[in-house]
């Protein structure tokens, strides 16, 4: 009966061995990955770091000015005018903000379009009308106003 026994245990610990390697090797396996993808990131980040010095030294300001002028032929580039600036309330209004046309009137309307066009009633459908930019005066509203960090 004891060597049965003594089998068994046998048994057992070798299959304790052997799950117990299998996570081992699992777990080294997962390890070597971990440390791929962080090589992998911080390549992508000295990547990144020399795309942004690049960019700093393509966007300098004295080497555009030389670009410009060895260009100015071609590109025929001319300073903004301070006229053509706009302020924030002179935009169009945000998508968000265009008020939604309501269905069952865009049909009618398109129905009655058709309709009237056939008859030759001239401005038988009614125009939606078209947001406009606020006009500029004296009077300025300070809400619409972007701060430019200049001083006045």
């Amino acid at each position: 009966m004891l060597k049965t026994f003594d089998l068994v245990l046998i048994g057992v610990m070798t299959a304790t061995a052997a799950v117990t390697y299998t996570i081992k090797h699992r777990a080294e396996l997962k390890l070597e990955e971990v440390h791929r993808l962080e090589a992998e990131i911080k390549l992508e980040e000295d990547t990144i770091d020399l795309l942004k010095a690049d960019w700093a030294l393509q966007s300098q300001p004295n080497r555009l000015e030389r670009l410009v002028k060895a260009y100015e032929g071609e590109l025929q580039l001319q300073p903004t005018d301070s006229t053509a600036l706009v302020h924030a309330k002179e935009l169009p209004m945000l998508k968000s903000e265009v008020p939604v046309p309501d269905v069952t009137e865009a049909k009618a309307g398109a129905k009655g379009a058709t309709l009237a066009s056939a008859k030759g009633v001239p401005g038988a459908v009614k125009a939606q009308p078209v947001p406009m930019p606020a006009p500029r005066g004296e009077a300025e509203d300070n809400a619409d106003q972007i701060e430019t960090g200049s001083v006045e």
